[in-house]
């Protein structure tokens, strides 16, 4: 993916630990899955010249510390986004494209994950698994604009 537009990369969080039932749903940690599929899925997309000019996350440790690995590898600070904990996917999008920037990856979770994926990549997405890439790429370098109408492309990723 090159070229001038609008880039929105999704990122669902990676594989959480649920070993403890007590533990609020906000506080649960990536899991050793987790852990090891966050670098490595980063790496993956920084090895296609993907750089952000904003990295967008929920406020759950799950999605900040998958975050956080993205951002290590692609040389971006994360910003933490309260709303994005548990958002329907026009949420996510209208974070993406609040910060008017041209790249925006958003970490966050299931089930807006999954649906935003769908409706970007005209249901060709049916899934995001956790710590999936979805990548949709816009001519238009206005979101108003660019989201109006179909991506140029899309591209998916998966750690599986």
């Amino acid at each position: 993916m090159t070229g001038a537009g609008i880039t929105l990369v999704l990122v669902r969080h990676a594989k959480s630990d649920w070993g403890d039932p007590h533990l609020d749903d906000h506080d649960r940690p990536l899991n050793d899955r987790g852990r090891r599929d966050a670098p490595r899925m980063a790496r993956r997309l920084a090895e296609t010249g993907f750089r952000p000019d904003a990295i967008l996350s929920s406020t759950a440790v799950r999605a900040r510390s998958t975050a956080e690995a993205f951002a290590e590898e692609l040389g971006a600070a994360v910003t933490l986004a309260p709303e994005l904990y548990g958002a329907p996917a026009r949420a996510l999008l209208a974070a993406a494209a609040a910060t008017g920037l041209r790249s925006v990856l958003v970490v966050a979770h299931d089930p807006g994950m999954s649906v935003l994926a769908a409706q970007l990549s005209g249901d060709g997405i049916a899934h995001m698994p956790t710590c999936a890439v979805a990548r949709f790429r816009w001519d238009d370098e206005d979101w108003e604009v660019a989201t109006a109408v179909d991506p140029a492309e899309w591209t998916i990723d998966t750690p599986r």
